[in-house]
Order: structure tokens, then C-alpha cells, then sequence
């Protein structure tokens, strides 16, 4: 016999897609199979009804032959031997009525009734054990949906438990109806084979008697045949107790198992942080009105670079965002827990998701990290998804502020700063990309707030604690440098992080230290940024406090070396400045380059459009003529200043300010 396709009960708790696809096959094949049943029932019963009504006909004929002698005929005269043999007729006939009688019984036993108990037991059967499920797997979702729902904060213990508990019984109550009805479904594909060869073989068998006094040659022409045919229903039989036995032996094992299987949450397995795949239940929310949103509890997993969702039900996925070189953070959504935001190279698309779990929820930002990384690319994506890994969590460490590095740090080969950048903010790219380890030493610590030891920037922050004004009024009048600014413009910006660099002569060294800085909150889960105004004047770029109008940092402009906006995250910026470091046996002190890297509320080329001008005045400034020409290019705004862009900060300009946000980046 040809081996029987059957379902797995292993995977009746995962309860995952692709076993939905491969059950819904096999419901196919029972309604298919009823109907035929149906079908061939009703056949069957057309042929037992006129087997019966073959019996009542002999029967009739029998005694209609008998009547035949009864009758006055007016001309009946000489009919005895016509009587005589209508007799022996009747007689012929009356036993074959009670061989037809006899073969109509056997019908009704040997082929109507195995037919019906099929269809009424085994059918049956499998409907309702259909119907159990699709409630026990109603109320499974019904509590995930509760479950779901569950708030980060202000959580309850007690009403926690519940819910807990209230999910690991649907979710148990679910696993042992799916198996049962697993089961049936395995056991259907023997049963339907002997439902269907039982019949007829009792069939066969009773025409066979019927005929075996005047046929005995015809019965034993068969007889191997028949015999052939109980063989096999035998071994199917045999099979089928086999089958049974062991599926008993599997429920048995997997019921056994502990109630944390059952529980969400409850994961005693670690995150790993190298996954290149990735498949499992997510709730996705979904707008469904201009305020009102939904959250549909769906199946996610990855394919190559892109992300794709199969409904229950499916044959197969689609595919609902490509992966590569998007961003993946953890945001907060609705007081849910464990909730993510994937937001594409453009910033156009974005979703947010729902985890399980913690470990579920990590998982999934690391393996869409993973492959926005394009790592599934390579020729061993595994290997250097463990090496990233690896060498970001060891040389990636988060820390408040540039604190001094200890003895025996690497010390590296900084680059001499090159001359002032053109009018575009941009230097030329060199004919070969630089390496990473080229731009940035390996293990360079990164700072992800902008609160410096006074110390740290000495020579850079010349404001120090002074209040500035972000339209250019200060309370101290006597300052040469608001007095002499042509340009000052403020963009509202969040501070991504910053770090040590070898060279400022290279964009390449601003985008290198923006992927890292991106990777490193990522990987720490650092998500949450503070609201700042960036102030471009002529002479230097300052960073204020929006809600004390305290400068935080400042740096003149003529140390910012190189300033660029990123490729395809067009909020996202960054600039180069150059340092000294007076720890190196020199009285000028070795030069020293730091990056640090903002997200704009608007587009980052504006902000390096007003820096490259600031640039631009201060070399004008050494020819009135050149300045005199630039002034005349440019409108100015009634004080004599640059007239650029309204102010993007508003009411937080004068003291109001967003707190804490979640980055885009």
C-alpha cells in the first residue's frame, strides 16, 4: 500500500500556518470524502432497494403463476399441462425468490450497513471534533486578545495570573482538541479505504453465494480474488491499529508536559541575537478609522530580506515590507508591552508589532536588525551574524559621557585636518571607500547624551553656562560674538550619540559613526532622545537647552571640518569637529576628531546648507568686498541679519519644550 499522508501532532501546539494549510488539506479530503460517501451510499442503496423490490417481484410473480390455474378462462380447456408447468415455474421462481430475499438481506447487512456506521460514526465524528476545535481555538484567541491587552504599567498581579491562567487553560483545552482532532483525521485516511473496499466486498461475497449452486465454476474463478481482497483489508485493518497505538503513546508523551509550555512568557531560553530568520505570531495594528486603530493577532516570518504575513488559512505568505536598510526600534504604543516599530530606508512606510514575549521581542528586533544589515547576503550569514554580534556588544559599550579612557587604551593614528569644506558642505569622494576600521577605531566608546564634564570640551564650549536666546537676544549685550553674528538660524534637533573618530577630511567618517551610533541603540536598546535647538550663527554652532535656554555645548565654527546629511534618512545629520589632545607630550597638543550625530525635524541639508553659509561669511569677513557681495546676494532680515528660514522651534523657543521622544532614526 501507498504511505499514508497524516498530521503531525508535534506541531498541533504551535498551531502555526503551515499546519493550518496542511489541516485545511485534510478537511478538503473529509468534505470530498463525505460527499463521495453520500453519493456512493445512495448508489448502494438504489442497488439493495431494487435487490428488494427483485424479491417482491419473484415473490408476486410466484403466486401470480399459482393464480393462473384459479382462473375461469372460457376456453381453458387443455390447459393442464400449461398449468403444470406454470407450477413448476412458480415453484423455480420461489426459490429464487428466496435466494433474491436471501441476497437482499446480505446487502442491507454486508454492504448498507458498514456504509452507513462510516458515515454516521466516523464523519460524524470528524465534524464534531472540527466544531470543538474551531471553539477551543475561538477561545484561545479570545484570550490572547485579553492577554494582549494587558498594561506595562500599572500592572496587576492578581488580574496577570488570571489572564495567565485563563490562556494556558484555552491554550491546553486548544492543544487536546487539535489533537483528537488530529487523530481522526490520521485515522480517517485508513478507515475511509476500508469503508470503501468493506462494502463491496460483502457485495461481491453475496452475489457469489447467490449464484454458487448453479455457478460453482464463476465462484471459483473469484474465490483467489476474494480472497486477495480480505488480505488486504486485513493488513489496512492491521495498520490502522499500529497507527492508532502510536498516536495514543504521542498524546500520552505530550500531555505530560510542563504547564509553563502552555504559558506566554514563560521562555527559559535565552535571546539570541544572531538570527537571520525568524517566524512566529505577532500583533500588528492597523488603523481603522481617522483615531481608532485595531490590533490583528497574524503570522509573521522573514524570506530573504523582506518580511512577509501569512493569514490563517493561506496557501502561502505575501510579502508586507522589505527589510533591507530599514530601522527597527522599540516604541511605546497604547500602554501594550514588547511593542516595535519597523519604518523602511525612506520613512515613508512604517508598522508597528506586537511581541508574545520578552524574549520574542528581542528576538525579533535583533533578526530584523540582522537583516536590515543585508548579513543574509553573504556566503555564511550565521558566522557573521555571531561576529557582529560579538564584536558590537564588546566593542559598542553605552556610556553618559566622554569619561577618560584607562591606561593601555588605544591611542589612534588621528588623521591632520584638511582645509575648510566647498559651498555645498561636501568634499569629494576618494576613488576606493575607506574600511570602517580606517574611519573609526573598533571598540571606540560612544556617549548617547550630551551632559560633558566640564573638563571634556574645555576649548570648545566658549558659552559655558550662559543663557542664550535662540533669536539671537542675550541678556549680556557686552558679547562681541551676538554683536558681530550675520547669521543665526535654529533648527529643533535630538542628539543621537557621538564618539572619537580618526579623520574629519571624509564623509564617510560621518556616516560610518551614524551607523554605528544607530546599531549601538539598537543593540542596548537606548531609544528614548531629548529634545534640544541647535543654534548656526556665523561664528559657531551652539546647542541649547529649549526649556532653560542654557547652552549645553558650543563649538566655533571654524573646527566643525566636515558636516553632511545621511544618503537616504534624509533627517538624519551629522559634523566632524576638531579637538586637541593636550595628554601627547606637544605644546600645540595632537589633533583630535569627534562626531556627533542629530535627527532633524526637517531635513538635514538645510542644517548643513546653513553651516556651509556660516563658513562662507567667515572667510568674507576677510575681504569687505567678498562680504559686501555676499550681503547683497542674500535677503536680510531688519536687524541686518541673514534671513534663511522661519524659525522651526515656535513656542519652544521661548521656553516651551517636548520632553523625552522616541527617535526615528
Amino acid at each position: 500500500m501507498p504511505a499514508v499522508h497524516k498530521l503531525l501532532l508535534e506541531e498541533a501546539l504551535q498551531d502555526s500556518p503551515q499546519t493550518r494549510s496542511l489541516l485545511s488539506v485534510f478537511e478538503e479530503d473529509a468534505g470530498t470524502l463525505t460527499d463521495y460517501t453520500n453519493q456512493l451510499l445512495q448508489s448502494m442503496q438504489r442497488v439493495y432497494g431494487a435487490q428488494s423490490e427483485m424479491g417482491l417481484a419473484t415473490e408476486q410473480l410466484s403466486r401470480q403463476l399459482l393464480e393462473y390455474e384459479k382462473q375461469n378462462f372460457a376456453l381453458g380447456r387443455g390447459d393442464e399441462e400449461v398449468i403444470n408447468t406454470l407450477q413448476q415455474f412458480a415453484k423455480t421462481v420461489g426459490e429464487l425468490n428466496t435466494l433474491h430475499s436471501e441476497l437482499a438481506t446480505e446487502m442491507a447487512d454486508r454492504m448498507i450497513f458498514p456504509m452507513i456506521q462510516f458515515r454516521e460514526k466516523d464523519l460524524t465524528e470528524i465534524s464534531t471534533l472540527r466544531e470543538i476545535f474551531g471553539i477551543a481555538s475561538d477561545e484561545h484567541e479570545a484570550a490572547m486578545v485579553k492577554y494582549s491587552r494587558l498594561p506595562k504599567k500599572k500592572e496587576s498581579e492578581k488580574v496577570k495570573a488570571e489572564l495567565v491562567g485563563e490562556v494556558a487553560y484555552s491554550r491546553r483545552k486548544q492543544h487536546q482538541a487539535s489533537m483528537q482532532y488530529y487523530c481522526a483525521l490520521n485515522a480517517l485516511q485508513y478507515r475511509k479505504r476500508v469503508a470503501m473496499l468493506e462494502p463491496m466486498l460483502g457485495y461481491t461475497q453475496a452475489q457469489i453465494h447467490f449464484y454458487k449452486k448453479g455457478m460453482d465454476l464463476v465462484s471459483k474463478k473469484m474465490d483467489s480474488f476474494l480472497v486477495s481482497v480480505s488480505s488486504m483489508t486485513q493488513s489496512i485493518q492491521a495498520q490502522l491499529d499500529t497507527e492508532a497505538e502510536a498516536m495514543r503513546l504521542t498524546q500520552r508523551e505530550l500531555l505530560s508536559m510542563e504547564d509553563t509550555v502552555y504559558m506566554p512568557d514563560r521562555d527559559p531560553v535565552p535571546v539570541n541575537r544572531t538570527l537571520i530568520q525568524k517566524a512566529g505570531y505577532l500583533n500588528n495594528r492597523s488603523k481603522t478609522g481617522l483615531v481608532t486603530t485595531a490590533w490583528d493577532r497574524l503570522y509573521f516570518f522573514t524570506q530573504g530580506g523582506n518580511l512577509m504575513c501569512q493569514p490563517r488559512g493561506a496557501v502561502a505568505g505575501g510579502m508586507v515590507l522589505d527589510l533591507d536598510n530599514s530601522s527597527v526600534m522599540a516604541v511605546e504604543c497604547e500602554d501594550r508591552r514588547y511593542c516595535f516599530q519597523i519604518t523602511s530606508p525612506s520613512g515613508k512606510t512604517s508598522m508597528i508589532l506586537q511581541a508574545e514575549s520578552k524574549k520574542e521581542y528581542e528576538e525579533w528586533i535583533c533578526t530584523l536588525n540582522n537583516i536590515s544589515r543585508q548579513i543574509y547576503l553573504t556566503d555564511n550569514p550565521e558566522a557573521v551574524a555571531i561576529r557582529l554580534n560579538q564584536s558590537a556588544i564588546q566593542a559598542v559599550t553605552p556610556i553618559t559621557s566622554f569619561e577618560k579612557r584607562g591606561v593601555g587604551s588605544p591611542n589612534p593614528d588621528r588623521a591632520k585636518p584638511g582645509g575648510v569644506q566647498s559651498s555645498s558642505g561636501s568634499s569629494q569622494k576618494s576613488s576606493s571607500a575607506p574600511e570602517p576600521e580606517d574611519l573609526i577605531i573598533p571598540g571606540t566608546p560612544i556617549q548617547f547624551d550630551i551632559m560633558l564634564p566640564a573638563s571634556e570640551f574645555q576649548d570648545q564650549n566658549r558659552a559655558g553656562g550662559r543663557r542664550t536666546n535662540p533669536f539671537g537676544e542675550t541678556d549680556d549685550d557686552s558679547s562681541p560674538e551676538s554683536d558681530d553674528s550675520l547669521l543665526q538660524q535654529v533648527f529643533a534637533v535630538r542628539f543621537l550619540g557621538s564618539m572619537a573618530v580618526r579623520s574629519g577630511q571624509t564623509q564617510e567618517v560621518i556616516y560610518e559613526a551614524m551607523r554605528q551610533v544607530l546599531a549601538a541603540r539598537a543593540i542596548h536598546n537606548i531609544f528614548r532622545t531629548t529634545e534640544s535647538h541647535l543654534m548656526v550663527t556665523s561664528s559657531c554652532l551652539r546647542l541649547i537647552d529649549p526649556q532653560t535656554q542654557v547652552t549645553r555645548i558650543s563649538f566655533q565654527l571654524q573646527e566643525v571640518t566636515q558636516f553632511a546629511a545621511h544618503q537616504e534618512n534624509s533627517r538624519l545629520m551629522g559634523f566632524v569637529v576638531e579637538g586637541r589632545d593636550w595628554s601627547v607630550e606637544d605644546e600645540a597638543g595632537e589633533a583630535s576628531f569627534s562626531a556627533f550625530v542629530f535627527e532633524s525635524n526637517t531635513e538635514g541639508e538645510k542644517i548643513c546648507y546653513t553651516i556651509s553659509l556660516g563658513k562662507e561669511i567667515i572667510q568674507a569677513k576677510k575681504d569687505p568686498e567678498a562680504l559686501a557681495q555676499l550681503i547683497k546676494n542674500m535677503p536680510l532680515t531688519n536687524d541686518g541679519k541673514f534671513l534663511l528660514l522661519d524659525s522651526e522651534t515656535g513656542d519652544a523657543a521661548n521656553g516651551g519644550v517636548a520632553d523625552e521622544e522616541e527617535s526615528e532614526a
